[in-house]
């Protein structure tokens, strides 16, 4: 019994308004507390932003690689005080790379979890199933590497996170027919193909618009399941039809499986590629080496001069000091620094507003000019940004699969377009970049 009244005492009597004491004065409440006239402030509740990502599936790589360029923003924001006076919470919840499972989620996020905000996962087959869900509540929503998803939306709340600018689908492989026909002669003929998914159609589409522009004459332009293994049937039935020109439009399981079909057939048209997720991330060109030389494809940042915007490079030494504990590509350059951006911009217009009304802060982001660490940000139509900046690359001189060629990239790829960009010419045609790789 005295043991008791003993434990009962030390606990509330010493200990417990010594813990009272010591919370306000971190809450800045001493003087209150101490004249007996109120109570200790309560910590402002976080701001929670809602969001999927692929942390698990063939998105996955891409996907934690945008994860932690999110959550270096949240760390540096909460540094600075965060945002209207408190701190910023990522709530985040792994899609699985399924889109089934992106509806249930945005739902649980915005019925049960009552998060302020919500922001897109990575990719275009994430985005679009969380749109129906994310219109229905009337929310703001910024979509991190989405390929024209607003095209069928016409949401006026949504913002995409891609340099495509106004004529979206096209935009992807642009660069890929501006290079080919900058050539003597000009290619004739041209090969189409990609899966049955909303990326690669939107994309395919893009690239029969820039076909007839170019006035390259189709020879084939055939869709694939989404779950196809086996590559070499198809590149065997485009090598049948002889193109000039093959433009590649698929996500990363396939565009490995592409990239070797390619390599162990032994074809070889002018030029190859255009529109392929996955060859942009470490994990992906590490695996795959040389049988990248020659290739080219889209991308939206690298390291060269040309695009050392204020704020990039920090960002990536501090990435990179990070991404080999946790697992993630270890490079970072393609979504990571697009993922920090991505609520640099949110983080902006909250500042800017002063407020997480869902609409005072889509119509101010559609409005403003916003500098990040990839640059000047503006937005137009559809949310979709003002002017173009999709790169078109090409991969060449890779020697084995070290990572290290590829942490500097100029060695072993070279920004074709634009030309505010540019860091070298075209390798071309194809076989000559093999040939050149090869007698290294």
């Amino acid at each position: 019994m005295v043991a008791r009244f003993i434990d009962l005492f030390v606990s509330h009597v010493l200990v417990r308004p010594l813990q009272i004491l010591a919370s306000a004065m971190a809450a800045g409440s001493f003087a209150a507390i101490a004249l007996g006239v109120g109570t200790p402030a309560r910590a402002e509740e976080p701001i929670t932003i809602g969001l999927s990502m692929s942390q698990s599936g063939p998105l996955a790589a891409n996907g934690k690689s945008a994860l932690l360029g999110m959550q270096i923003w949240q760390d540096d924001i909460n540094a600075k005080g965060g945002l209207l006076g408190r701190p910023v919470k990522l709530v985040v919840y792994d899609d699985q790379s399924n889109p089934s499972t992106v509806p249930g989620i945005y739902t649980k996020l915005l019925d049960v979890d009552k998060v302020n905000l919500v922001i897109s996962g990575y990719a275009t087959n994430m985005i679009a199933p969380a749109m129906p869900v994310v219109m229905g509540h009337g929310k703001a929503f910024i979509g991190l590497f989405g390929l024209a998803v607003n095209s069928a939306f016409h949401y006026p709340k949504y913002l995409s996170m891609t340099p495509g600018g106004p004529d979206t689908k096209a935009s992807l492989t642009a660069g890929f027919f501006e290079v080919a026909m900058a050539q003597n002669p000009k290619p004739q003929t041209v090969a189409i193909v990609g899966a049955d998914a909303e990326f690669s159609n939107n994309a395919m589409a893009g690239a029969r618009q820039n076909a007839k522009t170019a006035g390259v004459k189709i020879v084939y332009d055939q869709s694939y399941p989404p779950m196809t293994t086996d590559f070499s049937p198809i590149v065997r039935a485009i090598q049948a039809a002889n193109p000039d020109l093959v433009v590649i439009c698929s996500y990363p399981l396939d565009s490995a499986g592409f990239v070797r079909a390619v390599n162990e057939l032994g074809f070889a048209p002018k030029m190859i590629g255009g529109g392929m997720v996955g060859p942009m991330s470490a994990s992906m060109q590490t695996q795959l080496g040389p049988l990248l030389n020659g290739f080219l494809d889209f991308d939206f940042w690298l390291p060269a001069k040309t695009m050392q915007f204020p704020g990039a490079m920090n960002f990536l030494k501090r990435y990179q000091d990070k991404a080999p504990s946790l697992g993630v590509d270890p490079l970072g350059y393609y979504v990571a620094p697009w993922a920090y951006a991505d609520l640099q911009v949110l983080g902006d217009a909250i500042t800017a507003t002063q407020s997480l009304d869902d609409a005072k802060l889509a119509d101010y982001m559609h409005q403003a000019t916003f500098n990040t660490i990839i640059g000047d940000v503006k937005f137009g139509a559809d949310g979709e940004w003002a002017k173009s900046r999709v790169l078109q690359i090409q991969f060449h001189d890779i020697a084995g699969n070290g990572l290290e060629q590829f942490r500097d990239a100029g060695s072993v790829e070279t920004i074709l377009t634009p030309a505010d960009y540019k860091t070298g010419t075209v390798i071309y045609p194809y076989s000559a970049a093999k040939e050149a790789a090869a007698g290294r």
